[in-house]
């Protein structure tokens, strides 16, 4: 029998994709990811990551990663139906690897509240029937998941690193970290607009923003009058 394990990385940061990656084995080896000491990704250091995510490559049936960037996920957020959203977009994508590895079972990590209603955007996305468990934590509760995870994100620690060399260190790409915000604050300052990497929807971002208009409009005004 095939398992599948979907999971995903990058979904609260305000720089760089989401990447969501699916990791197809035979039912008999998950005792071989537990041997190998696979986990949540996020409990790993960045080495044992890139270490797992080798071994990982070598022991998978199939491997598929699906990548939504900044604009795509903008796309979404934005919209006025409540659930066509990103939720909604996350559950396509799994769907798409889904369609893809033809499993016999697959466990996805649940991006909705509802555990439930995320397994029923899922499945409605599908072509033909696979057994679809939808599970919060999936990628602490299950070796298969945690594979996904290591897979998915190390692939976006690869595309962040490719942004770094361009553009500069950014931080976390989270904005709580003060070093993304500066970032963000001379990008604005310097061009009027976020780059293309940067997911404008976001309500950090979009605050972010507006002060930084406020603060220039006064500037000018004061400049004027002056």
């Amino acid at each position: 029998m095939r398992i599948l394990g979907v999971d995903e990385a990058g979904r609260g940061c305000v720089i760089g994709p989401l990447v969501i990656a699916g990791v197809l084995i035979n039912m008999d080896s998950q005792s071989v990811l537990l041997d190998l000491g696979v986990k949540d990704s996020k409990l790993l250091s960045v080495q044992r990551r890139e270490n797992l995510a080798h071994k990982i490559r070598e022991l998978a049936m199939g491997i598929k990663l699906v990548k939504l960037s900044p604009s795509e996920i903008d796309k979404v957020v934005d919209r006025k139906r409540r659930l066509h959203k990103l939720n909604r977009l996350e559950a396509q994508a799994m769907a798409t690897i889904i369609e893809a590895l033809k499993p016999d079972i697959a466990i996805v990590d649940a991006a909705d509240v509802y555990a439930d209603r995320f397994k029923q955007h899922v499945t409605e996305c599908l072509s033909s029937p696979v057994r679809v468990v939808s599970e919060h934590k999936a990628d602490r509760n299950h070796p298969i998941v945690s594979a996904a995870s290591i897979i998915a994100k190390t692939e976006r620690d690869l595309d962040i690193k490719r942004l770094r060399s361009q553009y500069g260190d950014f931080g976390s790409g989270y904005m709580p970290d003060v070093k993304t915000k500066v970032f963000l604050e001379t990008l604005l300052k310097k061009y009027g607009e976020y780059p293309k990497f940067v997911r404008r929807s976001w309500k950090p971002a979009k605050l972010l923003k507006a002060r930084i208009k406020l603060k220039q409009a006064k500037l000018e005004d004061n400049l004027t009058k002056a």
